[in-house]
């Protein structure tokens, strides 16, 4: 047994690659987006290691071209659902009672090869099959997750260190055990590190996941569970149950064994895990945790002082990168009168340049959205603003889904501050403006506190010192992740932990060491040098 006390430096964030022309990683990075495009891939499950195929199976599409197929994936039933469960809770014991630093040790070997050779695999992976843009996969599918990788590991060590204080008549210690059970992983199609983290901060800690992934992110998630696998990943660890959610989340919730769910996704579908849970308590080992990310109707909010180019400049990469398709991305803006028509001619100016096109090409700056009923949707909201006497169309409208799923930016102006799309989450290209008065600063505040249910990011420009203040205190519960004359994504493991609250989820920051805490159930332990041998105490003399 190894008994060295291991103790590691904070972490680099892994460095963004450019992809510039000409580059020798743009050129392998074509190659590979070429051979994926080539191929018909079979998804099986995973569970306790082995592959399953159940024949019930569903094709994986580009959203770029939705007429190309990149996989076929089979689907879980109730049956592998249940035997993943017990597969999990057969792999418990050994892996939560493994030294913490070799479960590092599989995570920061999964990191290196992410970084070096599944790294194109993995970024192509998630343009093809997701639809992102050649930056939005690299600081998604590498970066972050090779970040969530290295800096949870940093996270532990330190979790691990604390210690309560001893004296010379005992021995106090702390034991961080893993959760009793299995926790059930639930990630969504938008972030291929997303994914990777909602298992791999569990299994750090001793944990084991049944993980059912998104039905539209499927490939890059495939090839990341295959990369876990050869990093040394023991069987049964990490289960791999593509499905429909009902099916899999049904049979996983009706296990005793559950011991927590760890999820991203839509609101609805976390208030709905919360319930079934709730209604099996009786049944379960122990009380389950609960951790989850869901929306949010994220705001940039301007002052009078701020500057109109940096709040155009945040307006377009904050709300239509990647297609407006994360949970962080600007969906509401307020903006001065006296600051609207500089603001709003670089905002246009700017969305003149913007390209809406394949992946491949990377020269577009937006890309498909994510599916059919995703373009649907939003097409809906941009309908009813546009027969809206409160609204109007001032950039975008428009979509196309004949051969992908494209809709072009779209930025709404509205003299009704609780228009539809300034009060409902849309996920997609839509940005909502609302104009206020100067005067009513403070009003304007209020209002932009009140107004959504979501509290996930939100953005303030400004250079006036006193109205940053007040407004940081105003919107002191608005948002999870707060930004200062910046965009409100872009969040960066170790640097700004994610997470929002109210609607937006249990805020327990993805990206440092506080979610890390959620996956333990930690024990006491006091030793007594010298037992008492007698009952009496002195003040009975």
């Amino acid at each position: 047994m190894n008994n060295s006390v291991f103790l590691f430096d904070v972490p680099q964030n892994e460095p963004v690659l450019e992809y510039g022309p000409g580059s020798a990683e743009r050129e392998s990075l074509q190659a590979e987006l070429a051979r994926q495009a080539a191929m018909e891939v079979e998804i099986p499950l995973v569970i306790a290691g082995e592959e399953v195929r159940t024949g019930r199976t569903r094709p994986v599409v580009m959203p770029c071209d939705h007429g190309h197929v990149l996989a076929r994936c089979h689907l879980a039933g109730e049956a592998e659902v249940r035997r993943a469960a017990e597969a999990a809770v057969e792999a418990h014991e050994a892996w939560s009672t493994l030294s913490w630093i070799e479960r590092a040790s599989i995570l920061m070997k999964a990191a290196e090869l992410l970084s070096k050779p599944h790294r194109h695999r993995i970024v192509a992976a998630t343009m093809l099959g997701q639809g992102k843009s050649v930056h939005q996969a690299e600081i998604d599918a590498a970066c972050e997750t090779i970040d969530y990788l290295r800096y949870n590991v940093y996270f532990a060590s330190q979790i691990y260190a604390g210690q309560p204080r001893s004296t010379l008549e005992q021995l106090n210690r702390m034991e961080y055990r893993p959760l009793e059970g299995f926790v059930f992983t639930v990630s969504p199609f938008n972030f291929t590190a997303i994914a990777s983290n909602l298992n791999l901060a569990v299994a750090l800690m001793g944990n084991t996941t049944v993980w059912k992934p998104a039905t539209t992110s499927l490939l890059s998630n495939y090839y990341l569970m295959q990369l876990l696998m050869e990093a040394g990943m023991p069987p049964g660890v990490v289960n791999f149950v593509p499905g429909q959610g009902s099916v899999v989340g049904g049979a996983a919730l009706a296990h005793p064994m559950l011991a927590g769910i760890h999820f991203t996704g839509s609101n609805a579908t976390f208030n709905q895990l919360w319930r079934s849970v709730a209604a099996n308590l009786t049944s379960y080992r122990s009380y389950p945790r609960v951790v989850g990310e869901t929306g949010g109707k994220d705001f940039i909010f301007a002052h009078a002082s701020a500057d109109p180019l940096a709040v155009a400049a945040a307006m377009v990469r904050g709300g239509f990168e990647y297609q407006g398709q994360k949970c962080s991305a600007a969906s509401r803006a307020y903006i001065p009168a006296s600051l609207w028509p500089a603001t709003r001619r670089a905002l246009v100016d700017m969305l003149g340049r913007v390209r809406v096109g394949d992946v491949r090409d990377f020269g577009n700056f937006m890309n498909a959205v994510i599916d059919e009923p995703a373009f649907d949707g939003i097409m809906g909201y941009i309908e009813q603003a546009r027969a809206s006497a409160d609204a109007r169309i001032l950039f975008g409208g428009s979509g196309d889904k004949s051969s992908g799923f494209y809709i072009q930016p779209t930025v709404i102006e509205t003299t009704d501050p609780h228009f539809i799309t300034m009060e409902e989450e849309i996920f997609g290209p839509v940005l909502t403006v609302f104009v206020y008065e100067d005067a009513r600063y403070l009003d304007a505040l209020r209002l932009c506190d009140a107004t959504s249910p979501y509290a996930l990011t939100g953005a303030v420009f400004c250079r006036d010192r006193y109205a940053f203040v007040e407004a940081c205190r105003v919107l002191r519960y608005a948002a999870g992740n707060f930004y200062i004359n910046d965009k409100p994504t872009g969040a960066m493991v170790g640097l700004q932990p994610f997470g929002g609250a109210r609607a937006s989820g249990t805020n327990d920051k993805a990206g440092g060491p506080l979610n890390l805490l959620r996956w333990i159930s930690p024990r006491t332990i006091k030793e007594t040098f010298l037992p008492a041998t007698a009952f009496e105490y002195p003040f009975m003399a």
